[in-house]
Order: C-alpha cells, then sequence, then structure tokens
C-alpha cells in the first residue's frame, strides 16, 4: 500500500508513519515547511506552502489512502485572538491545499481520513454522546465543524472520507499526558475544577491502529469517535493516575482559579467535556486494546508504550 500523510510530523502522524513503514508499507509525508523533514528510510517528504496543492498532487497519483492530521496544536499556546485564528488557518489552509491536490491527481486515491475532535460535541455533561449527535457550541465545536467541512468536497471526488473524531490522546513521548503528569510528579495533581466533567482519551496504540482499521475497512465513511470505550471523569483520571504515579491525587484546581488564568480556553478544555463513545467504530468490529484507562497508563508509565509499537 501507498499511504500519504499530510502531517505526518506531529504526535499522531509519527506514530501512523512508524506503523505503516514497520508492515512495509510505503509512506509520503506531505509537510507545510521543509523544516518538518525526518531521516526516515523509505519515507518521502513533499512540502506546499499557501492553499496550492501543486507540489503535493504528483505524490498523491496511484496512491491508496490520503490522511489528513493538519492542525496546530490547539493547548500549546494561550487562545489569543491571533491564536484562534491561527488554530483556524492552520486547519483550513492545509485542508485547501488537500483538496486542490486531489482536483489535480490524474488517479486520485480512494480513500481519505480526515482528522477532527471530539470537541466538535462542545460541552455535553455527563450524557454519552455518539456520532449522531449534533455539532455542540463553543470555539473548539466550531472549529472542528469547520474542519470537517474543508475536505467534504472530496466525496464528490469519488472519494470514500472517513472523519476522525479523535479523543485526548495518550502517549509516552508526546501529546497531552507529559503536562498531564507534570503535577503529580511534585505531589501536587488532583481533578481540574468540579471533576465530575468527563475526559474523553485514547491510547496511542490505539489511535493508530483505529485509523489504519478504517483505511481499510470498505464499509467505513462518514465520522468515527476515535475514544476509549471506558469513560472517565476528571476524578477518575486523577485517581488513576495517581495509582500509577503513586502519588496522592487530592490538589483540586479550582474552577475559579483556571478561569481567571486562562479564560474561555480553561471553560472549554478543561472545565467542560464529553462523555464520547466509539460506538460506530466497535459496531464495525474494531477491538481496543486499551479499554481501560488503568492499563492504558501502565503500558505508556511502565512499558513505554510499548502498545503502540
Amino acid at each position: 500500500m501507498r499511504a500519504v500523510i499530510a502531517g505526518g510530523t506531529g504526535f499522531i502522524g509519527s506514530a501512523l508513519v512508524r506503523s505503516l513503514t514497520h508492515d512495509g508499507h510505503e509512506v509520503v509525508v506531505l509537510s507545510r515547511a521543509a523544516c518538518a523533514q525526518k531521516p526516515w528510510p523509505g519515507v518521502t517528504f513533499a512540502t506546499a506552502g499557501g492553499t496550492s496543492g501543486a507540489a503535493w498532487s504528483r505524490h498523491l497519483d496511484g496512491a491508496d489512502v490520503l490522511v489528513n492530521l493538519v492542525g496546530e496544536n490547539i493547548a500549546s499556546g494561550w487562545w489569543t485572538r491571533a491564536r484562534k485564528k491561527r488554530l483556524r488557518q492552520s486547519r483550513l489552509d492545509a485542508a485547501a491545499a488537500v483538496m486542490d491536490a486531489l482536483s489535480r491527481a490524474a488517479s486520485p486515491p480512494a480513500v481519505l481520513v480526515q482528522a477532527s475532535a471530539t470537541g466538535y460535541y462542545g460541552d455535553r455533561g455527563d450524557v454519552p454522546v455518539d456520532e449522531s449527535a449534533p455539532c455542540g457550541t463553543g470555539f473548539l465545536a466550531e472549529l472542528a465543524r469547520d474542519w470537517e467541512a474543508s475536505t467534504a468536497g472530496a466525496e464528490a471526488l469519488g472519494l470514500r472520507r472517513v472523519v476522525v473524531r479523535t479523543a485526548v490522546v495518550l502517549g509516552a513521548h508526546g501529546g497531552a499526558l507529559p503536562r498531564l503528569l507534570a503535577p503529580f510528579r511534585f505531589f501536587l495533581g488532583g481533578p481540574l475544577g468540579s471533576g465530575r466533567q468527563y475526559f474523553p482519551w485514547i491510547h496511542l496504540a490505539d489511535e493508530v491502529a483505529a485509523i489504519r482499521f478504517l483505511m481499510d475497512h470498505p464499509r467505513a465513511f462518514g465520522p468515527f469517535n476515535l475514544a476509549a470505550p471506558g469513560a472517565v471523569t476528571q476524578n477518575d483520571l486523577a485517581r488513576a493516575v495517581g495509582r500509577a504515579l503513586g502519588r496522592p491525587s487530592f490538589v483540586r484546581a479550582p474552577a475559579a482559579v483556571l478561569r481567571l488564568v486562562m479564560g474561555e480556553m480553561a471553560r472549554e478544555l478543561f472545565l467542560g467535556g464529553v462523555r464520547a463513545v466509539p460506538r460506530r467504530l466497535v459496531e464495525l468490529g474494531f477491538a481496543f486494546r486499551f479499554p481501560d484507562l488503568d492499563a492504558a497508563l501502565a503500558d505508556i508509565l511502565h512499558g513505554q508504550g510499548r502498545g503502540h509499537g
């Protein structure tokens, strides 16, 4: 198989590239910057700027699948007006380049996997939410909605399009987990706000496996929640991390302080939550290796994440 991955140098993309090349597949990484290239044997890099996909189109000819993961990390800086604009444009500009490249390709891939996030649903309290739920409200929900819509035109080109609404991905060497663990290592860990809000999560191994499963499954199309079935609240999360590290987990971060310091970002990222359930993924027959948070943390912290292998 020849897989083309836009955003293949990020946390999820890198793991997907490693998994595919490990199994002998040919991989082309579409990058937005030449400096993002990595010394990976057997991986071809192609760069493009702006919204033009001219430099990418030849790499799509004859490819089997295109995966679009491009999007600046939503939690890597304060949500100023300028930063929110960058978060949006990083996704929409890359998607425009992807669509331009697809329209130029003489023989485009049959499948497009489009990244999104469980933030699409907004804050839903403790009600289980599957893929049939409508888009929520707030910056994250609107961002995810527009990100998904940015490549909807691929379906008119005849591609089978899969949208992966990904939860918080937990892995040993990146993503959200290192920042989540830091206060616990200094005996300052605990729930955020009330602790009753749900925290959707998925092990990096299951994230990669689910993407590959959906790439290959001929009946997979439309949105899929990539979230572990073992839903947890912030209280559950704090206790699980405390057990995994042998640290206390009772130092609560007050909601008022988080809102004062981070404003809208705190409200949407930390004080709200969604109990996302992977209904469609399970119905298609996908089996999670790490459905339980304790097992996932044990693998990541003590097995060094060998589960994504």
